[in-house]
């Protein structure tokens, strides 16, 4: 999400004051080279496609075991009086629990690098094309995604070390995004830009659980059946066994040799 406007009527602050600054009630602000950033209320679609990200980012964390979480309103320090807030960005879960342990607002250091940070684009598109993109880069951030739901694509840098900064891949509605880090990590564009909402995913990922539960059940029930069907199959050789054994024991008591017979 971008900037809005700059708060005039704050005294520039340093990076260290802005983690205890108190401002107005329910609003968050970007520190920029010691000036207040006062966030804009995102709008509703902005609030789904983040959360959605986010969830979708957590679900392949849990999936593959990935020591690896997402986050929001977390700042990340990319000058030395400068700290923006991604709306979505991942970070080891060890460099999570450290932010939220810390005194103050919860914000990355230089040496405290998330592995990926999200912008999803509003009315000041610019800063997340352009200032954004170059200040990410600046401090090394692996990757960086841009989600502009006006222009109906996504943009993902990568390889931030190159000679002109980040070099990029551009996803289009139609075309499946994916990561760079995390290459099996693939969305449709058009469900990231018409997201479901979150509880929506939950009853989604409950009904697939039960289909496989179910799957799971029956595949029991079938190989029950087999084990039965099996006894049952022994069960009757055996007997078959008896009976010859019998017969063979009662021709031989008749002085017949069953072997000859």
């Amino acid at each position: 999400m971008t900037q809005l406007k700059t708060d005039i009527s704050t005294p520039t602050l340093t990076f260290e004051e802005y983690l205890y600054y108190q401002g107005k009630p329910d609003v968050i602000y970007e520190l920029y080279r010691g000036q207040l950033i006062e966030m804009p209320t995102p709008t509703g679609l902005h609030t789904r496609i983040c959360n959605f990200l986010t969830a979708q980012f957590q679900r392949y964390f849990v999936t593959h075991d990935l020591p690896l979480v997402a986050m929001d309103v977390t700042g990340v320090r990319t000058e030395d009086n400068t700290s923006r807030i991604p709306d979505v960005l991942v970070c080891s879960v060890e460099l999570a629990e450290r932010i939220c342990n810390r005194k103050g607002a919860g914000a990355f250091n230089f040496d405290e690098n998330p592995v990926i940070v999200v912008e999803v684009t509003s009315d000041n598109w610019r800063e997340d094309y352009i200032l954004k993109r170059a200040e990410y880069a600046m401090v090394n951030i692996p990757e960086y995604w841009i989600v502009d739901p006006n222009k109906s694509k996504i943009q993902v840098c990568f390889n931030p070390n190159n000679e002109k900064g980040y070099e990029d891949l551009e996803f289009l509605p139609g075309q499946e995004l994916h990561s760079v880090q995390f290459p099996d990590f693939i969305l449709p564009v058009n469900r990231v830009f018409s997201p479901p909402m979150v509880i929506d995913l939950i009853r989604e990922e409950q009904a697939e659980r039960k289909q496989l539960e179910q799957r799971a059940e029956e595949e029991r029930q079938r190989a029950q059946e087999e084990r039965q069907r099996a006894q049952e199959e022994r069960q009757r050789a055996q007997e078959e066994r008896q009976r010859a054994d019998r017969l063979a024991q009662r021709l031989r008591d008749m002085g017949i040799d069953p072997d000859a017979v």
